[in-house]
């Protein structure tokens, strides 16, 4: 089981350290800024800060963070939900979803490589 957990992080390290080199490189976003791009076009909606800080597993102002990155870059928008006001929604502008399919290959292809000599988890797709 140790031997397990040490894979898990070595492979989480290397595949950390390239994103963050080829989408910046490449594209100009960091791997948590792909992934808040990445989990709003899966979602195809807006989504809830809160929703996006669990699928991402950054802390609240860590995701704020990030999120205003995007956003000072035009990539998404936040607004406030009319029922709730403490509410706030994150959507991905034209200009994000355009970045996300630009970068989508790059990120793929990292993530294929680190991971080719892994197994598929059951019932898991590969894209």
């Amino acid at each position: 089981m140790v031997e397990t957990w040490h894979y898990v992080l070595a492979k989480h390290a290397k595949a950390m350290c390239e994103l963050e080199r080829e989408l910046g490189d490449r594209h100009g976003l960091g791997p948590s800024e792909f992934e808040v791009l990445d989990r709003i076009v899966r979602h195809d909606r807006k989504l809830r800060l809160q929703e996006l800080c669990d699928e991402v597993h950054l802390s609240q102002s860590a995701l704020s963070r990030v999120v205003a990155r995007l956003e000072k870059a035009a990539l998404v928008a936040r607004n406030a939900c009319d029922s709730d006001r403490r509410g706030v929604f994150v959507c991905i502008t034209p200009e994000g979803r355009a970045k996300h399919a630009e970068a989508l290959p790059t990120h793929h292809a990292v993530l294929t490589e680190i991971f080719a000599d892994a197994p598929a988890p059951e019932g898991a797709l590969r894209r």
